[in-house]
């Protein structure tokens, strides 16, 4: 599932087949799907010389008729009514409208209707609905999608929005790797049920004959779960080098924002983190924070190499040589900055917080049994002035998910210590998740202790030990993906929908 190279395409056919100087004309989500898979220097190179908003374009007069407009929206309501109210006015020679997912009838028809001065030279459907962060995951940035998994939902039209979306970027990903996958769901969530059955609806009813490729032997599988099976994941500190960029210092559309840190130049306030771009990231995005530090060593030990190279100019040919190797110097040099720029805050931020000390009661809590050594460990924590008030709540929150049925004072001691700590974390906040999260809403075996073969594991791991205390935590999401591909995953936990399944055993 090379997502990347799927959305790189389809923005390549819309660019590569309209000569001379164009505007790129996105909204506020495709601009985020078209910026992580194509930069400044490669639009450049397809003659687009101005990229721009559909809601900015809307608000100006000034007419660019030697411009050619590339249109690449959402097929939304909104963006409807700016094109119909720019194609009357039109201020482009020619307008070239392409649409991230399936556009309905009604859409084209009131396209055509605005279109009365022809500038409009196509109208085509490029299934580039969703943001490809790398190429096995892509994400649809949805706001406070967290909201939408709780059973009581104050706002009905949000919800059917939020569905919507998720229905759209889903059947975008399966429109362009040209698959149509059998559906299951997790059974005890609501959302999960409603967003399987609607894709189920879409593919197989409304859009079955755009979803009919060509059959293969084993049908992919989209299996939709609920964060609420595994809240454990979310709460721990990560170690491995991508995941602590983004739960440390935050990354958005594969950019990371430094401007915060410190006295940096201009060019380096804002990065880019991309597995496509960047050979060094590429390699390491998955090794462990202890290792980071001796490759970048071992980078930086490489660019000083090339520097030392590119000091013995002694010659013409030595000088044109420089120069043809320019770029890729310049390339190198920003490269070794940003890591090590990184890993520096990161390691400051480590430090500071006492990161290491916490991460190893978190895994404790996350994978180990012992409800009073737990207690005490934690208690000790709480006490522990340098341990940031966010570790807090992670550690009396794992404790709760762990523990709640076992000691409901030692609990309350927790919560009450907690709120002493910082106001603003109410007893009532954990006391929440364990609602929506607590051993009664799950479906998995999250702690290994229900299942016959996970306690084996367990206890084999007891006493081989582990390698790393600070990773010997495994999603729940690992257990699930194991059993698909063994073909244990229980239909009764997790049902299919509709009777699509007989297509043959399905697959990750």
């Amino acid at each position: 599932m090379v997502l990347v190279s799927a959305a790189r395409d389809y923005i390549n056919r819309l660019l590569q087949d309209i000569s001379g100087m164009k505007v790129l004309i996105l909204d506020s989500q495709t601009v985020s799907i078209v910026s992580v898979v194509y930069s400044q220097t490669e639009l450049l190179q397809k003659e687009v010389f101005l990229v721009e908003l559909v809601d900015s374009i809307s608000k100006s007069k000034e007419p660019m008729s030697h411009l050619k407009a590339v249109y690449f929206l959402r097929p939304t309501l909104e963006n409807i009514q700016h094109l119909r109210r720019q194609l009357a006015n039109p201020r482009f020679g020619e307008s070239h409208l392409f649409f991230s997912n399936i556009l309905k009838d009604t859409q084209i028809h009131i396209l055509a209707d605005s279109d009365e001065q022809e500038v409009v030279q196509q109208v085509q459907e490029y299934y580039g609905d969703f943001v490809a962060i790398d190429p096995y995951h892509f994400t649809l940035n949805i706001p406070s999608n967290h909201m939408y998994m709780l059973p009581a939902v104050v706002d009905p039209p949000g919800l059917q929005h939020f569905c919507d979306r998720v229905v759209d970027g889903i059947a975008a990903v399966f429109l362009a790797l040209k698959r149509r996958p059998v559906i299951r769901y997790q059974r005890t969530s609501d959302i999960a049920k409603r967003v399987a059955q609607e894709t189920s609806k879409l593919m197989y009813q409304q859009e079955s004959g755009l979803f009919d490729f060509r059959r293969t032997e084993i049908s992919p599988l989209l299996l939709i779960v609920d964060r609420r099976d595994d809240p454990v994941t979310p709460l721990l500190n990560q170690w491995t080098y991508q995941a602590m960029v983004h739960e440390l210092i935050g990354i958005h559309d594969n950019k990371v924002d430094l401007s915060s840190i410190g006295k940096l130049p201009k060019d380096q306030q804002e990065v880019v983190l991309s597995s496509e771009q960047d050979a060094f990231f590429k390699a390491n995005m998955y090794e462990n924070f202890g290792d980071i530090g001796m490759n970048i060593k071992k980078m930086v030990d490489d660019f000083q190499q090339v520097a030392k190279s590119n000091q013995n100019i002694q010659t013409i040919e030595d000088m044109a040589k420089f120069v043809d190797n320019y770029p890729e110097y310049r390339k190198m040099h920003g490269n070794v900055s940003k890591h090590v720029t990184l890993v520096t805050e990161m390691s400051k931020i480590v430090e500071e917080q006492r990161l290491m000390l916490v991460s190893e009661m978190e895994q404790d809590l996350a994978c180990n049994s012992g409800q009073v050594a737990a207690f005490e460990a934690v208690t000790n924590l709480l006490n522990n002035e340098n341990v940031s008030d966010i570790d807090c709540l992670r550690l009396v929150m794992l404790y709760a998910l762990h523990y709640e049925k076992e000691s409901p004072v030692h609990l309350m001691q927790l919560f009450n210590k907690l709120a002493s700590r910082s106001p603003k974390y109410k007893p009532g906040l954990v006391q929440f998740l364990l609602k929506q999260a607590g051993v009664n809403k799950r479906t998995g075996d999250l702690y290994g202790d229900r299942d016959l073969l996970n306690i084996a594991r367990n206890m084999a791991r007891g006493l081989k030990g582990v390698e790393n205390v600070y990773i010997q935590h495994q999603p729940l999401l690992f257990q699930t993906m194991e059993s698909i591909i063994k073909g244990r995953l229980r239909d009764v936990d997790y049902p299919f929908v509709g009777n699509h399944f007989q297509q043959g055993r399905s697959v990750l």
